[in-house]
């Protein structure tokens, strides 16, 4: 094991006994929120530390095994041990250095989905309606709720644009690389041809900002205008002002909200939505300048970039940042994404292994 990794897991070993002394003292429980605060770290390294000790205990065993082995008749005995004990060494290093990986404090956050109809009119409109109920069927098997914010709906059904709250642990974690372009090619319903067109959708998914801490909204930097919404809602529609729309004066954002009939809630709304897309911007940004001297292997996240093709003539799709093709389209439309989110993870963990290990070189 690399020496800085085990210096690294040395000093976490250490802390835990700290925060075990410390917890077992009256004073442990005299402020919660201190109290709260170190419960989740211990939670975080207990594991790791765990994992650590069982390390070293193999390696003790391995050298005790090495020194039997000088006995010609416990030779056989002890370089089985051996073998035993290297391949469980590969193996607890390997989980280790995951367990070491650097955590992305917005992976238990909420998040907010947008899907938006890109080039190819109503079919892309169509196609946009169809993604959305694949993130919210695969929220429902997830355990986790969706709260409608906003939306525009295409012609001939689907949506120009959506936007949705997707509200469970792990929301952000589990999608954050589904933003992107998504491409779908298929014979349209409007097609007499049987020609087969080609759409595209983008989609943002932002971890939800925190109210205080995250992004701090300036009044003064805010132009808010009511208006009257448009679209279905009966006489109540036509009386009141109750659609918002906020722009951000700094970044030019602008967000509209007019789902709700209550001005105040869907200004609450539009400010919710605000706050995670200036939060989003800042991510980026902050993004492309560390892809600017190492390039990520699931790619920027750039919205323009097209990450994923629906070909639904040939039942398949093809996640394009990781070369993956599946031939189950149906139960990947259906909300089985599973397939894909944990292939770009997987992907997503080597890239940072192979940073951890550049980093944990000895100079």
């Amino acid at each position: 094991m690399n020496q800085n990794i085990f210096a690294k897991l040395a000093q976490l070993e250490g802390r835990l006994e700290e925060i075990n002394r410390f917890l077992n003292t009256e004073a442990a429980t005299s402020d919660m929120e201190q109290y709260r605060r170190i419960t989740r770290e211990h939670a975080e390294i207990a594991t790791v530390v765990e994992l650590f000790k069982a390390y070293r205990s193999h390696e003790q065993d391995i050298k005790a095994a090495q020194e039997m082995a000088s006995d010609p008749a416990m030779r056989e005995f002890a370089e089985a041990e051996i073998r035993e004990g290297r391949e469980q060494l590969g193996r607890l290093e390997s989980e280790l250095q995951k367990q070491l990986l650097p955590k992305d404090p917005n992976d238990d956050r909420n998040i907010f989905l947008e899907v938006r109809a890109g080039t190819g009119g109503d079919e892309s409109a169509l196609f946009a309606g169809e993604l959305f109920r694949m993130y919210s069927r695969y929220a429902e098997r997830s355990g986790w709720q969706v709260e409608l914010m906003s939306q525009s709906s295409g012609e001939m059904g689907g949506y120009k644009e959506i936007i949705a709250k997707i509200i469970g642990r792990g929301a952000y974690s589990k999608l954050k690389f589904e933003s992107g372009g998504h491409r779908v090619q298929r014979v349209p319903v409007t097609e007499t041809q049987g020609r087969i067109h080609t759409s595209a959708c983008t989609v943002a998914v932002m971890p939800e900002a925190d109210a205080v801490a995250d992004v701090v909204l300036n009044p003064a930097e805010l132009k808010i205008d009511t208006y009257r919404a448009s679209g279905a809602g009966g006489q109540h529609i036509n009386k009141t002002d109750s659609a918002i729309r906020i722009t951000h004066l700094p970044t030019g954002i602008v967000v509209e909200c007019q789902d709700d009939r209550s001005q105040h809630k869907n200004k609450a709304r539009a400010l919710a939505v605000l706050a995670a897309r200036i939060k989003d911007k800042q991510l980026r940004e902050q993004q492309a300048k560390t892809a600017a001297t190492r390039k990520s292997l699931i790619g920027s996240g750039d919205r323009s970039e097209r990450i994923r093709t629906y070909n639904f003539p040939q039942g398949r799709v093809t996640d394009h940042r990781i070369n993956l093709t599946l031939y189950k389209i149906a139960q990947i439309m259906d909300g089985d994404i599973d397939p894909l989110v944990d292939a770009l993870t997987t992907e997503h963990q080597a890239e940072l292994l192979a940073q951890l290990s550049e980093e944990t070189q000895p100079a």
